[in-house]
């Protein structure tokens, strides 16, 4: 058994840091130690995102911070990992800083590799050659092993874990580096996916998320039926210990209606969708790639809203895309006015190498105006949810507890020394109050008694 120790910073989306908790727990089977801190560390595994250049900006920042500390400690080693180190490959094995260079589906291996440069002192690649093709029987079989054997709550929020039910992605967005560093689209097996679940719930988790690059299109034909992500839903329902189940991100084209009535026929199953629309112009939607129209996508949400009453909807948007103009941005403000969202997450436009937007669109639109845009779109969306928040004043909602929140402090004296918690509804709300830091992964009532545009807050019904 190794006991040295290892410190891993996660970048990006939920997908890594799934990748992060399993690599993790991987690495404490191996015998190695978790550290916070780098100056603790024998070996330092960053797992990076491409999304967007200033994730894999702060990534190299990071290498430079670590090229100076291998000056003093040139047998600290560091790995590499995610979907930088697939787009990037030999070129990010070529840093002073770098000894590992591992890609998505080569983390089953990442133990042995940490050993490996640990005990040889010499520069490791495993990347995917052709990261189009469909990787084989034998590695799917590893990543799903590997996913079976090590995932758990341990390294996310208490009570909560995420299962990956697909890897990879086919829709080809004009902007999205995704397809080439994640693959091609690849749904796991029903039974795999099941087992995980079982598994996680027997450990005390309560909430599961299932997690996709476009979930929606989850497919996986067994003899003479093919399971679709509404079957999934109401398998995971009949898992003892899960009382809530989430399902992210999905895609506005060939949404199956059979998702919406399993989300309003089983109750575990939580009425919220998260669902990009990425712009409210058809020209700009054209140019991504997107495959719909604002007005279908509007439709799409109509039909949520009618067959799931009281679902929540979040939207993702890209402001500033090649050609965009004043015009293409104002029907993006009336689409987010139209679609009601919860919330938001949006985005400069940030082109990636490799992708169609990169090679054959041109970069037009200046970034002091994609940071008005930004900053413009983030104002409407705030209000709608501050307006909207407000029906929530005097309601008791149910919340599962994630534990302190940044800010643990606040009204303690008044509270009975107990900390400031935060939780979330089933509807993703976020919810502020104090209780009882035990109540970390449980369940709680709260009444909510003051809103924000982005947070409700509380007190806890005893």
């Amino acid at each position: 058994m190794d006991t040295r120790k290892v410190h891993i910073n996660s970048f990006g989306c939920q997908m890594n840091k799934l990748d992060s908790a399993i690599v993790t727990g991987a690495l404490e089977d191996a015998g190695f130690t978790l550290t916070e801190k780098v100056k603790d560390a024998d070996v330092v595994l960053i797992n990076t995102c491409s999304v967007r250049r200033h994730a894999e900006d702060r990534v190299l920042s990071h290498l430079g911070h670590l090229k100076h500390i291998k000056e003093t400690r040139p047998r600290l080693v560091v790995g590499v990992i995610g979907c930088m180190a697939q787009r990037l490959g030999a070129e990010l094995l070529d840093h002073e800083a770098v000894d590992i260079v591992c890609g998505p589906a080569q983390i089953p291996q990442i133990p042995g590799l940490v050993k490996r440069a640990l005990e040889e002192q010499k520069k490791i690649l495993t990347v995917t050659q052709n990261i189009r093709r469909k990787c084989s029987d034998d590695q799917s079989d590893a990543l799903d092993n590997f996913e079976l054997a090590y995932d758990s709550d341990k390294n996310h929020i208490p009570g909560q874990a995420f299962v990956r039910v697909m890897r990879g992605c086919n829709n080809f967005c004009s902007y999205c580096v995704v397809p080439y560093v994640r693959g091609p689209e690849v749904s796991r097996p029903p039974q795999a996916i099941i087992e995980q679940i079982k598994k996680l719930a027997a450990d005390g988790v309560k909430q599961i998320t299932l997690l996709g690059q476009t979930i929606n299109s989850y497919s996986f034909p067994a003899g003479d039926r093919t399971y679709r992500l509404a079957d999934l839903l109401e398998m995971a329902s009949e898992v003892d210990g899960i009382r809530w189940i989430r399902f992210i991100t999905s895609y506005p084209v060939g949404f199956d209606e059979s998702i919406l009535h399993a989300m309003a026929d089983l109750p575990k199953v939580c009425p919220y969708l998260h669902i990009p629309a990425q712009s409210g112009s058809d020209k700009i939607l054209k140019a991504m790639n997107r495959g719909y129209t604002a007005s279908e996508y509007l439709d799409l949400l109509t039909k949520a809203r009618r067959i799931v009453p009281g679902i929540a909807i979040a939207g993702d948007f890209i402001v500033g895309f090649p050609s965009e103009t004043d015009a293409d941005f104002a029907a993006t403000v009336q689409l987010v006015k139209k679609a009601k969202y919860k919330n938001c997450f949006i985005f400069k436009y940030s082109p990636r190498p490799g992708t169609r937007a990169d090679d054959k669109l041109t970069d037009t639109v200046p970034d002091d105006v994609k940071k008005r845009r930004n900053v413009e779109l983030l104002a409407v969306q705030n209000q709608i949810s501050g307006e909207y928040n407000k029906c929530f004043l005097g309601r008791t909602l149910e919340v599962l507890v994630e534990g302190p929140s940044k800010k643990p402090h606040l009204n303690i004296a008044e509270n009975a020394g107990r900390p400031q918690l935060i939780g979330r509804t089933a509807t993703d709300y976020i919810v502020v109050f104090n209780g009882p830091e035990s109540l970390a992964g449980e369940l709680a009532e709260v009444e909510i008694t003051k809103t924000s545009p982005l947070t409700l807050f509380g007190k806890i019904r005893e």
